[in-house]
């Protein structure tokens, strides 16, 4: 079995993102299960054809892509990608869509593959903060989990997908007063706890998820 997980470069203003400190950490292999680690960058458009151009090339059998939410105090696991592009920021190469489509003739949203609910639950048990979560924003983060999402309905049915936010590093909130953060050893542990999870749950588990808002 071979798992690709990716993390994103920094964006904006900052010089780190956990994403890809996360994936760099992750061992070799988890469970017999071969871990593909890939850096993708913050781009709309370029960001899905490189992921599109490893899912391709490596044939993996999950994927799970890992973005940053700053300001969460807990990892959130993403069930809905959805079919739009609204930048707040600009991204790695000067891009800031509005009201844009990303794909014409996908779905209006699609829901992730890999088993959400075990993951947030099997996070929760090993006393790692983790929440469902029904919005991956509308920034390169969620445009991602589309494009991947997009991409295994049209070509890769066989392969499962997902997304998961993470919280700020320490030493990105040393100047940020009343900033949460999460440890760069806790959100590892948490990746592999999903990792291991997508391996022994072929289907999602009954968990009460949920959002009020």
């Amino acid at each position: 079995m071979k798992a690709l997980i990716t993390g994103f470069n920094p964006f904006g203003s900052d010089t780190i993102n956990p994403s890809y400190e996360i994936v760099k950490k992750l061992p070799e292999t988890i469970e017999g299960c071969h871990i593909i680690k890939k850096e993708i960058p913050t781009v709309f458009n370029e960001s899905i054809k490189e992921l599109v151009t490893i899912i391709e090339a490596e044939e993996p059998d999950f994927v799970i892509c890992i973005g940053q939410a700053g300001g969460e105090f807990a990892m959130r696991v993403e069930r809905v990608a959805i079919n739009l592009n609204e930048a707040r920021i600009a991204d790695n190469k000067g891009q800031q869509p509005q009201d844009e489509i990303i794909n014409e003739d996908g779905k209006m949203a699609y829901f992730a593959t890999i088993p959400t609910k075990a993951i947030v639950k099997e996070m929760i048990d090993s006393n790692i903060p983790a929440v469902l979560s029904y919005t991956a924003g509308t920034f390169v983060c969620n445009h991602l989990f589309y494009g991947l999402m997009y991409a295994i309905s049209q070509n890769f049915p066989q392969v499962r997908g997902g997304f998961i936010h993470v919280p700020f590093l320490p030493e990105q909130v040393l100047a940020k007063k009343n900033t949460p953060f999460m440890t760069l050893d806790m959100m590892t542990k948490a990746i592999e706890v999903a990792i291991k999870a997508t391996i022994n749950n072929v289907t999602d588990i009954e968990f009460k998820g949920g959002s009020l808002h």
